[in-house]
């Protein structure tokens, strides 16, 4: 079994667009995991219909026994995230440190676990996609992108699926290298501009760390002829295969609110993927 990563190193620059539409290049032969899971957007293209639900246990919080405590405040005054008052624990605004636990003389805090989100196993018109909602404020969101990652792999084996699908997060954070460890490729997407130059950078950087083939694809490579040719450039320094690059076309738009992905309609951003694609497999 393969797992192909659809990475970035800042937003933007076409990643969710270009895992939709390898999931549709695929027929149906992938299993897709949305590890973007802190802004997760690619249902937005797949519509995912949820089939099973499963909860995703996330940090611990600090709950107060009031039957132990003897009020002395010492929990409070410990608590550098403002989360003790009255003598009980806000668990928006705990974080999870364990400090009131250390602290307390009776011994009357204890850590819980708390449901920090969800994770679903859904189905789409390109077959079975793997996602999660984190809810608001809460952390551990490279935990989470784990947890998707385990589900898809299992569904791909009991489904005999060769590939496992990864829209991964953009940046270079926690969420980033619990996507890509332990993935055969990762295709990153870039656009031609100062920024999109130096993050490609420093997620190749991060590839590299971990082990991890990366393949780069220039997106709007033609509004920047100038910087396309310096990405380029960097890829043959570095020694780093190029999959593609994407011309700039106004009808991605028109695509995107019909709910459709680039190789859904004609036009020459969805030839351009088309080729990728068959670089990819080669890769792959």
């Amino acid at each position: 079994m393969k797992q192909l990563v659809v990475i970035s190193g800042k937003g933007g620059t076409g990643k969710t667009t270009m895992t939709a539409s390898i999931a549709s290049l695929a027929g149906g032969e992938a299993v897709v995991a949305d590890c973007d899971v802190d802004a997760p957007d690619l249902h937005l293209l797949l519509k995912p219909e949820i089939r099973e639900t499963f909860d995703f246990w996330g940090l611990q919080t600090a709950k107060i026994d009031p039957e132990k405590c003897t009020e002395c405040g010492e929990c409070e005054k410990a608590c550098r995230f403002d989360a003790i008052h009255d003598f009980q624990v806000d668990p928006r605004g705990c974080e999870g440190c364990k400090v009131c636990t250390l602290v307390c003389p009776s011994e009357a805090i204890n850590m819980v676990d708390s449901v920090s989100g969800h994770a679903y196993i859904s189905e789409t018109r390109f077959g079975t996609m793997v996602h999660a909602d984190l809810f608001p404020g809460e952390e551990a969101s490279g935990k989470l992108v784990t947890m998707v990652r385990e589900l898809a792999f299992k569904v791909a084996e009991r489904e005999k699926k060769d590939l496992v699908l990864i829209d991964g997060s953009p940046g270079i954070g926690c969420p980033v290298i619990a996507s890509i460890t332990g993935t055969d490729i990762a295709l990153i997407m870039t656009e031609p501009s100062v920024s999109g130059a130096h993050d490609l950078e420093r997620i190749l950087g991060v590839t590299e760390h971990f082990g991890v083939e990366p393949l780069v694809c220039v997106n709007k490579h033609d509004l920047n002829p100038e910087m396309t040719d310096r990405i380029e450039g960097l890829c043959r320094d570095l020694g780093v295969g190029l999959a593609g690059k994407l011309p700039f076309d106004p009808g991605v738009v028109e695509a995107m609110i019909s709910g459709k992905t680039l190789v859904e309609v004609e036009g020459p951003v969805g030839r351009a993927i088309r080729s990728a694609w068959e670089r990819i497999k080669t890769k792959l």
